[in-house]
């Protein structure tokens, strides 16, 4: 059984109790990358621990895979995808560009999902067959734009210093072909590629929870997502977002070049 936008609604608004009240405040974090940087915060946790209580309440059925909390039933045919708080190094930064990301899968593909901003009152919304925005300036359904050469293509990645020696080299051959480049705003990005405000977003080391609900949000928008070779971008890795296909061959030439 498929849930229904009213949900999808009921768990942003459960989430945003927990996040935004901290965001912007004063935030214990804590690493969990030894080596590295990873964040998390209480908000993080908070907010994937009422989503999934929700979820478990109405859909005691459905697994769900999350970052905080791990992972239940994804062999079954309905699964949840959940990033509490995209962007947590934005959100300890005070920049408004971090969301929560709530996906649905049926058998494996991603079917539906929200991206909700609380700080600027935005959501955008995959409801299985076309893509909706809600925000300040009203409600609209979503179109990609309909760039047609690279040369045009705006590019967003969250940073040059995500990719690996060889990874970075192909995205900067990808970077070198367009009109302009432009960093940070991680699952931000992607909605604004859904919206008809970007043309490409490419990145590297994503996980399933990063792209699961975005995934929809851009296909029935009218755009392509799929890995560095093609493949159904479900489980992550390196990821490539393309307003149009024309767009998306160019740019995949360059990278599998």
């Amino acid at each position: 059984m498929r849930p229904d936008k009213t949900f999808f609604d009921r768990l942003a608004e459960a989430a945003k109790v927990e996040t935004l009240p901290r965001f912007r405040s004063s935030l214990d974090v804590v690493n969990k990358e030894a080596g590295g940087y990873d964040p998390v915060t209480e908000g993080d946790k908070a907010a994937e621990t009422v989503i999934r209580s929700l979820i478990e309440a109405e859909f005691p059925d459905h697994g769900i895979l999350g970052e905080e909390h791990g992972n239940v039933g994804l062999g079954r045919d309905s699964v949840w995808v959940i990033d509490p708080i995209d962007g947590t190094r934005a959100f300890i930064s005070g920049l408004p560009t971090w969301g929560t990301l709530i996906g649905f899968q049926e058998k494996g593909r991603a079917v539906m999902g929200m991206m909700d901003q609380p700080f600027t009152g935005e959501r955008y919304f995959a409801d299985g067959e076309k893509s909706w925005y809600r925000g300040p300036d009203g409600e609209r359904q979503l179109r990609t734009r309909a760039c047609s050469d690279l040369s045009d293509a705006i590019l967003y990645t969250t940073s040059p210093d995500i990719f690996q020696v060889d990874e970075r080299a192909r995205f900067d051959a990808v970077r070198a072909n367009v009109r302009l480049t432009r960093y940070g705003v991680d699952c931000y990005a992607y909605a604004l590629l859904a919206a008809g405000f970007v043309d490409l977003v490419i990145e590297t080391g994503l996980k399933p929870y990063d792209v699961g609900a975005l995934i929809p949000i851009i296909e029935q928008a009218g755009g392509v997502i799929t890995t560095w070779d093609g493949a159904r971008p479900e489980a992550a890795g390196k990821i490539i977002a393309a307003s149009s296909k024309a767009v998306y061959d160019q740019a995949m030439a360059i990278l599998q070049a």
